[in-house]
């Protein structure tokens, strides 16, 4: 008797296919960007005022930093605004939210959103600070472990130091990679997880975890979205800040059409379910 005839063959399953990767193309990330102007033109006046009210927070907070000689915090907050940016921009998802759904929003409707996670999206805006925190003081760390223990000499004693010693430049180039690593982490995290919170009862961590996963899933074209972000942020810094007052708002408009793509499925609980 043929043995071999009896035993079945061991076929392997057939791969499934990742709910979460929409395997989207790298130019969509343009398209988002067009979908948030387009949200932007469309009743422009409540997301003008909330640009304006992001530039002059912005500018009074840089302002004291130098007042106040405490402007050594400047260079960590800029890549600390990568991780707080998509929770400051959660009007602007209402916004957005309300056009899709053929509403006119005003503008104390987006100032004053009532997300339906309330309690698990305010814990999310803590964690995210911490995390913010957590970078200002690494940054402190990598200063003092590059300087010494010593006063922060200002910019203008500084940024020579930085480009023409070699601590300067170990100084930079960890300061970039270190801070390079909490922003994408914080974008990662909290890229959809706001949006998410915002129309869905799910809490902060689950958010978070289900944000993460979708921007790794989707890998190729949020690296692309990433890149657009970071280079609109270097133009409103270039411009003063004053470029925040169109650019934050398209940007936070465009957010939500990429969490519309991205996010196909809902209800995921791996915690729990506030209610």
């Amino acid at each position: 008797m043929d043995t071999h005839s009896a035993i079945p063959k061991v076929v392997p399953p057939l791969p499934r296919p990742n709910p979460k990767a929409r395997d989207l193309p790298k130019r969509t990330a343009l398209g988002w960007l067009k979908a948030g102007w387009d949200d932007f033109r469309t009743n422009p006046v409540p997301s003008l005022c909330y640009g304006l009210a992001v530039f002059a927070i912005s500018a009074f907070v840089v302002w004291g930093m130098f007042r106040f000689e405490v402007d050594y915090f400047f260079l960590p907050a800029l890549s600390g605004f990568m991780v707080l940016g998509p929770l400051i921009a959660t009007g602007l998802y209402e916004k957005s939210r309300r056009l899709e759904e053929g509403k006119r929003t005003h503008l104390g409707g987006m100032l004053f959103v009532r997300p339906a996670s309330t309690y698990q999206a305010v814990f999310l805006g803590l964690l995210l600070l911490f995390l913010f925190m957590l970078w200002q003081r690494a940054a402190f760390l990598l200063y003092a472990l590059h300087m010494g223990v010593r006063p922060f000499p200002g910019f203008d004693e500084i940024l020579p130091l930085i480009f023409t010693t070699w601590i300067g430049w170990s100084l930079l180039i960890t300061g970039t990679v270190i801070g390079g690593l909490f922003a994408a982490f914080g974008f990662a995290i909290s890229v959809f997880a706001m949006p998410m919170m915002l129309e869905e009862r799910t809490d902060a961590l689950t958010a978070m975890g289900i944000s993460m996963t979708l921007v790794w899933n989707n890998l190729s074209v949020m690296l692309i979205w990433a890149a657009i972000v970071v280079g609109l942020f270097v133009v409103s810094l270039l411009t003063g800040l004053l470029g925040f007052i169109v650019i934050f708002p398209v940007l936070g408009h465009a957010t939500w059409h990429a969490y519309r793509d991205i996010r196909v499925s809902r209800g995921e609980r791996v915690f729990f379910s506030p209610e």
